[in-house]
């Protein structure tokens, strides 16, 4: 599910989970310090450093396969070798979590990838469970 939208707070991309199984709004906010990518899921808000779109994307390219999402809350364990856990890891450009929201810095392997796919840089599989993502070779746009 991807409806309308140009990825701004008064007009947020409508997006769907891999799975399926939830629809949420996203949007860029360079107005926000740090800029951030803000999604919307019901009641719910979570920012991600808006970084973090660009340096998904080149980490996916660079490694040129399958990446399990692997998405967790922050308070389960990410497995290892996932998305979740490159976004939360020391080692990723940032070198902390991607995740803003104190108590919601995790899901980074639920709302992120789907932005990606949406935006042309990633395939997103689309199963029930274990779904993964990998770099389109072409993005459309950065």
């Amino acid at each position: 599910m991807t409806k309308g939208g140009d990825g701004t707070k008064a007009s947020p991309w409508r997006l769907a989970t891999p799975s399926g199984g939830s629809g949420f709004a996203a949007y860029r906010d360079g107005t926000l310090c740090p800029a951030a990518l803000v999604v919307v899921d019901g009641d719910t808000q979570v920012r991600y450093h808006l970084a973090c779109i660009a340096e998904l994307y080149q980490m996916l390219a660079a490694q040129g396969d399958w990446m399990a999402l692997g998405e967790a809350d922050e308070y389960e364990q990410a497995v290892a070798g996932s998305v979740e856990a490159w976004a939360r890891s020391v080692d990723n450009p940032l070198g902390a979590w991607y995740g803003l929201t104190a108590g919601r810095r995790g899901f980074f392997g639920r709302y992120v990838p789907p932005v990606l796919e949406h935006m042309g840089l990633a395939e997103v599989e689309h199963n029930l469970s274990n779904n993964r993502m990998r770099a389109q070779l072409s993005p459309a746009s950065l």
